[in-house]
């Protein structure tokens, strides 16, 4: 990878891959490469987006509670 790499090549990426990419590519920015800044950026994101979705889908998924009339606001046990 020299260039931004497009969606399909950092889909076709599995987690360590990608890890290991961004980690190098950083590593290279912080040194002073400036064509390293946008790559490194693509695949910093790419990770954010997968931990992202992962995250939610852990989450339980819960029903809505009713709502209560607005005076009784304060009353946490109805």
């Amino acid at each position: 990878m020299s260039a931004v790499p497009s969606h399909e090549e950092l889909a076709s990426l599995d987690e360590e891959e990608l890890i290991a990419y961004a980690q190098g590519w950083r590593a290279r920015a912080s040194r002073g490469d400036k064509s390293a800044y946008g790559v490194a950026h693509a695949l910093e994101v790419e990770l954010r987006r997968r931990q992202r979705t992962s995250q939610l889908q852990q989450l339980a998924v819960k029903p809505p509670e009713p709502p209560r009339p607005w005076w009784k606001r304060w009353v946490t046990g109805t």
